[in-house]
This record gives structure tokens, C-alpha cells and sequence, in this order.
């Protein structure tokens, strides 16, 4: 009977660090700054969902207070 482990966290991190690395060519500062990029990507994605998601909740009460 084999028995499988799940690899640590850590090591999950490190091989999407050394794929970013090989992504670039091996290139730190070409994947530490695409990795910025993405991340500001990410945060700019989050601050449009959590605007919709607040003009919708307005709408959502505007909506519930015409119905009473």
C-alpha cells in the first residue's frame, strides 16, 4: 500500500516562484515585476467588483423600500 502526502504549502509557492522565474527567462526582476503587474491587475479587478457590488445593494434597497 502506497501512501500519497499532499506537498507543503511552501513547496506549492516555490515551484509557481520558479515557473514565474522561468516564464521571464530567468530573468528575478522581469518576474518580480510581472508579478506586480498581476497583482495590481487583481487589486484594480477587486475595487470594480466591490463598487458593483455596492451600487447593487443600493439599487437591491431602493428596490425592497418601493415594495413596502
Amino acid at each position: 500500500m502506497t501512501i500519497h502526502f499532499l506537498p507543503p504549502n511552501s513547496d506549492r509557492y516555490d515551484a509557481a516562484v520558479e515557473d514565474a522565474i522561468a516564464t521571464c527567462n530567468g530573468d528575478l526582476r522581469g518576474a518580480l515585476r510581472a508579478l506586480m503587474l498581476v497583482n495590481e491587475q487583481l487589486e484594480s479587478e477587486l475595487v470594480e467588483l466591490q463598487a458593483a457590488m455596492a451600487a447593487f445593494g443600493t439599487v437591491e434597497r431602493r428596490t425592497d423600500q418601493s415594495l413596502h
